[in-house]
């Protein structure tokens, strides 16, 4: 497809379908209508492991590209939103995936208002791209057009991210094509998210979350944090109660950026809210960092008791192992802190799964005793029901000896 024909079917777009593809992105959590068989890439032929390695690559291209840009990290986090949403609208069948990158870098650095200039945002990503395919980090398929190819064969009237050498002259034909292309598909990217430029991360949830329960003092260290640490160095409990505090909340907000950064790799932004995100990152936090709820349970200290919002346990399960298996795939292998978390995972859907079959039952229970029984009729001859043989009925007349 070409682009001036995806402009025109962009331009299009009802807004519902638009704050559905967008899923959790503006702040909605409403996430019942997301179906991952329903993407433009998936329907058109492309795998689902597929589809979401493509977005994994592409959003690893965005953060390195923003961090030579010296962009902030919410920009660069936006324009990997942007990026979601496109493809929630689009195949990467139908747009090179790369330029449809730069466009959404050029978009949220404008947004987030740290503008940069448009030549200097296309030569850093070309030369970010030219390094790594010279590296060979990115697949042959790249440099094909056939089966869902991401760039266009590299020939001199393309004008595509080729990456042939590691600079464009700012001058010549093919850097004032990819410069069109790059404008046009800002203009795709607007009209496809319906100009909702306003993104909610999860930074600013998470650390208000975390200062609440610190604040409150529904969070500890396990006993085997406490154990190795006092091994380590000075018994904690010889130390302040506040560096305590102090030194958990840097913790917990530390992993908790770290996840949060990860999740952008993911199409999460489309399937959860900002909110129901920042409650996974923190209790994946607290699992990292060997910190466990005063009360022992998590669902009263940070489902509901911890957020704004309540998130239950079938969306935090989804999205944490969403979450841990990129980790998982970033570092090849399961670590024993991964393996814990999954097994902490499973055992708290299994505890949840548990407490709504004995509340079902409980209701079930209830409802079909709602009508209490008839009590039986009293035997003849008792004060309890008719009349008794000392009292004539009132219907009869009384015997006359």
């Amino acid at each position: 497809m070409s682009a001036a024909v995806a402009l025109t079917g962009g331009g299009n777009i009802d807004n519902n379908d638009n704050n559905d593809a967008a899923g959790g992105g503006g702040g909605g959590s409403n996430t019942s209508h997301f179906d991952i068989s329903q993407l433009p890439s998936i329907t058109k032929g492309m795998s689902s492991v597929e589809e979401a390695m493509k977005r994994r690559k592409t959003c690893r291209f965005i953060e390195e590209a923003g961090r030579v840009l010296k962009l902030p990290r919410v920009a660069i986090s936006t324009a990997m939103v942007f990026f979601h949403r496109f493809y929630a609208k689009h195949a990467f069948q139908e747009h090179d995936r790369f330029e449809v990158a730069v466009a959404a870098l050029v978009l949220a650095a404008k947004t987030e208002e740290a503008p940069k200039k448009l030549n200097t945002v296309i030569q850093e990503c070309y030369k970010l791209k030219a390094r790594a395919m010279q590296a060979g980090r990115l697949s042959q398929q790249h440099n094909s057009n056939t089966g869902g190819s991401d760039t266009p064969p590299p020939s001199s009237s393309s004008g595509g991210m080729k990456a042939s050498s590691a600079y464009l002259d700012t001058k010549g034909e093919d850097f004032l094509k990819l410069k069109e292309r790059i404008l046009l598909l800002e203009r795709i990217i607007l009209h496809t998210i319906g100009f909702e430029l306003s993104i909610d991360h999860p930074y600013k949830f998470f650390v208000d979350m975390i200062k609440k329960l610190i604040s409150t003092r529904q969070l500890k260290y396990s006993s085997s944090k406490l154990s190795s640490s006092s091994s380590s160095s000075s018994s904690l409990d010889n130390t302040k109660t506040s560096e305590v505090m102090s030194k958990m909340m840097n913790e917990l907000v530390q992993y908790s950026m770290s996840t949060a950064n990860d999740s952008y790799q993911t199409s999460l932004c489309l399937q959860f809210g900002p909110k129901e995100i920042a409650t996974a990152c923190v209790y994946l936090a607290c699992m990292f960092s060997g910190v466990e709820p005063i009360n022992g349970d998590w669902k009263k200290t940070l489902l509901a008791g911890g957020n704004n919002s309540y998130i239950d346990v079938e969306s935090l399960v989804s999205v944490c192992i969403q979450i841990i298996d990129l980790i998982a795939d970033k570092k090849a292998s399961d670590t024993e802190s991964v393996r814990k978390i999954r097994k902490a995972l499973e055992l708290l859907k299994s505890r949840e799964e548990q407490a709504q079959l004995a509340s079902a039952s409980a209701n079930a229970g209830s409802s079909g005793g709602g009508r209490s029984p008839r009590p039986p009729p009293p035997p003849s001859g008792s004060s309890g029901g008719g009349p008794s043989a000392a009292e004539p009925s009132p219907n009869k007349r009384p015997r006359v000896s």
